[in-house]
């Protein structure tokens, strides 16, 4: 098949719509439901993303999709105790691609919400598990148990999308796309990142450890399929917080970062012990923490829909109780697809942990930026390559 029609494109006005190969078969199987314009989008852009984690770093991978642009990624690393609370998960065994679309999802669940997944590896009946309880449109991987397709099959009353994409497919070197009736043509972006993208450390310190080199290839691979400009901090085998499409490189660095935080206050004390109500579904759990840990939860402390939450009002999680428990937050990595033209990205970067840095370099101000890592002790390397998406 080289062609498969759509319902509508972008937007429901936008008819007629389709995705073709002008030369051979379409890598993609159609297994379950009816993807659409932006489905698919993501589908093929989280299945690079993901592909080429799994090529770096030899753990099956996994990325939550939201409007082209990544929430969440990650690799298949085991969950302790309170990475399984804040993800809501109750499964017992845990396959490695299950765990890396849980901590995928994980990072930022609210923008996770209705998300299309993506997958490095064939999904097992474990990651179908996880999958399943989850508000999201589809999923695309290189295959599936036959568990795991009934599993899924089962999903949205019958209608979830599940694609299966060729793994040896080998796209085009050139790309084309159209905008306003005019064809734009470039090189495929194939720039392959490992280990060596760190080497060139331009701080004092130069202490960069095995566990912040995965952290840094997993945000630059990341931002590799991130509309840009964007930023991502990383922890742990998964990204934290993204921050992408934003005009200012700051702003960028001051969503990821916040982003990055809210992921931390979900571990802390105040919001493990929220006393939700029986019956009250994820999305509404993760939308009443979001508001908690927010400014203007005292402003409706007692607003009824809220009190239906929750078994009794909790108290105000207070701007000391944060900064305490932000306070822990160590080790974090951070990767930007361009240069930082300023050093107040690194100072904001360093409230949330930051201690590893990868950006391109080449500012007219990179010696007041490297100044400003120094005097944060942390370790930054510059790549000399720019990760622009769009």
């Amino acid at each position: 098949m080289n062609e498969l029609e759509l319902k509508y494109g972008c937007n429901p006005n936008q008819k007629p719509a389709r995705v073709f190969m002008e030369e051979g078969e379409l890598p993609i199987k159609v297994l379950n439901g009816k993807p659409g314009y932006i489905n698919l989008l993501d589908a093929l852009n989280g299945f690079q993303l993901v592909s080429e984690l799994q090529e770096a770093l030899k753990l099956p991978a996994a990325a939550s999709f939201k409007h082209v642009s990544p929430a969440g990624a990650a690799i298949g690393l085991p969950l302790n105790e309170v990475e399984r609370q804040i993800s809501w998960c109750k499964e017992e065994e845990l396959s490695p691609q299950a765990c890396a679309y849980v901590r995928a999802r994980s990072a930022d669940r609210m923008s996770s919400f209705g998300d299309f997944v993506s997958l490095s590896d064939i999904c097992d009946a474990s990651t179908a598990r996880v999958i399943k309880p989850e508000v999201s449109d589809g999923v695309i991987a290189p295959g599936y148990t036959p568990e795991a397709l009934e599993i899924l099959k089962e999903k949205k009353k019958g209608g979830y999308t599940v694609l299966e994409i060729d793994k040896d497919y080998a796209p085009a070197a050139i790309e084309r796309k159209m905008v306003y009736g005019v064809t734009f043509e470039q090189g495929r972006n194939d720039l392959k990142i490992s280990a060596d993208f760190f080497n060139n450390i331009v701080t004092a310190n130069k202490e960069m450890t095995e566990e912040a080199i995965r952290d840094l290839t997993i945000a630059m691979v990341t931002l590799k399929y991130t509309q840009s400009n964007s930023v991502c901090f990383t922890k742990g085998g998964q990204a934290i917080g993204i921050g992408a499409g934003q005009q200012s490189r700051i702003h960028c660095t001051r969503l990821a970062a916040s982003k990055a935080d809210h992921w931390f206050l979900r571990q802390s004390e105040e919001v493990m012990n929220l006393p939700f109500r029986e019956g009250i579904g994820r999305a509404e759990r993760d939308n009443a923490i979001d508001l908690y840990i927010s400014d203007d939860y005292e402003d409706i402390l007692r607003d009824g829909e809220w009190q239906r939450v929750f078994r009794y009002m909790p108290e105000v999680f207070t701007e000391r109780q944060k900064k305490k428990h932000l306070a822990r937050l160590k080790g974090v990595s951070l990767g930007s697809d361009a240069f930082f033209p300023f050093g107040d990205n690194i100072d904001r970067a360093a409230k949330s942990g930051v201690q590893y840095v990868a950006e391109p370099g080449g500012s007219i101000r990179d010696d007041q930026v490297i100044e400003t890592a120094d005097r944060h002790g942390m370790v930054m390397a510059f790549t000399g390559i720019r990760l622009f998406h769009h």
